[in-house]
């Protein structure tokens, strides 16, 4: 995606070095300590959206968002989702978990202002649920259980497609939103070394969650050295899976 632009979130007394020259760094304040973590997440993309939707008259051209997660790779273009799909507000990706349906790694926002406006209104909606409900969850699930607490509450109906792996839409709370499958644009192999039984062909983001995080560093120089995105991915199949995959 050599138009896009790389913004890095974080708390203002982090130390990062940037080499990558479309790279950038925007410190938010907040409580960024490990066990608040998710739940500051959630708070730093509404400041975000919130920065954007004061600039959306002064530019000219629009300009579309995607937030991930810091352990996913973007390994295809993703522009297709802006304009193949035009009418959303929000992205999500789903996958047939019952208990977590919904993985927060992956959010696209549309950048017009009445995609940002709506993608405010939804993450507030998620914040309240997760400080009404979910505060005592593990540190690492409480934004993913708030996320499908707020469309189940609207959409109820979403939950029986989850298991179809099928792009669909629907209205949560007055935002249109688009949802992904997972084995697409959120995928990390489900099974270890041995049982990993094929993968999408058109995997467009990889997530290195668990106990792949460590392969991060390795699968990039050997994307850089060959450009062969299958050189990337046959290091992920051989991680395994942990009590930690989420």
């Amino acid at each position: 995606m050599p138009k896009s632009n790389v913004i890095i979130l974080t708390d203002p007394k982090s130390k990062l070095s940037i080499n990558q020259g479309k790279a950038s760094i925007l410190p938010i304040e907040g409580n960024y300590s490990r066990g608040n973590l998710m739940l500051q997440r959630i708070k730093s993309y509404i400041a975000f959206l919130e920065l954007k939707l004061e600039e959306v008259d002064r530019v000219n051209c629009v300009r579309h968002f995607v937030f991930t997660d810091s352990d996913m790779a973007v390994v295809e273009d993703l522009g297709h989702i802006f304009t193949s799909y035009p009418h959303w507000h929000l992205a999500l990706t789903f996958r047939n978990n019952k208990g977590q349906p919904l993985n927060s790694g992956f959010v696209a926002v549309r950048g017009t202002r009445d995609g940002i406006s709506k993608a405010i209104d939804f993450f507030n909606e998620v914040l309240k649920a997760y400080n009404l409900k979910y505060m005592k969850a593990s540190r690492m699930l409480g934004d993913q259980l708030a996320l499908a607490w707020v469309v189940k509450s609207y959409l109820p109906s979403a939950f029986g497609k989850f298991s179809r792996h099928e792009t669909f839409t629907g209205e949560v709370n007055g935002a249109s939103v688009l949802f992904l499958p997972c084995e697409v644009y959120n995928w990390t192999p489900p099974e270890g070394a041995g049982q990993f039984h094929g993968m999408p062909l058109d995997v467009k983001v990889v997530h290195f969650k668990g106990s792949r995080k460590r392969l991060m560093l390795e699968a990039w120089d050997f994307y850089n050295s060959t450009s062969q995105l299958s050189d990337m991915l046959c290091l992920i199949l051989k991680s395994g899976r942990t009590k930690y995959d989420f």
